[in-house]
């Protein structure tokens, strides 16, 4: 499984714009933390993508994850004021791996 990470907008996009996305690759981490990484992948995608309804956030910063499994590729969206509990567990994660 391969997951990448992009950013976009918030009060940072002049900076995060020109970063390249994060990606993180199961076959390149340890064990657990593969297994962290498709425990979390496998509960945002159950749920319906990773967003719940919001109000207001104009400037907050919007994720974009991809999944690349087996052939398979799903995209996530999430925001600052949109992402779930599982959402917001997974981008700690690849933040965390990335560093």
């Amino acid at each position: 499984m391969r997951v990448s990470l992009a950013t976009h907008g918030g009060l940072a996009a002049p900076i995060t714009s020109r970063r390249p996305p994060r990606i993180l690759d199961t076959e390149r981490m340890p064990p657990a933390a593969a297994g962290q990484l498709r425990r979390l992948v496998a509960a945002v995608l159950a749920e319906g993508g990773g967003t719940r309804r919001s109000g207001r956030g104009g400037d907050a910063m919007t994720y974009t994850i991809t999944v690349d499994d087996d052939g398979r590729s799903a995209t996530i969206t999430g925001s600052d004021t949109t992402m779930s509990a599982a959402f917001g567990a997974l981008l700690s994660l690849i933040e965390r791996q990335t560093g």
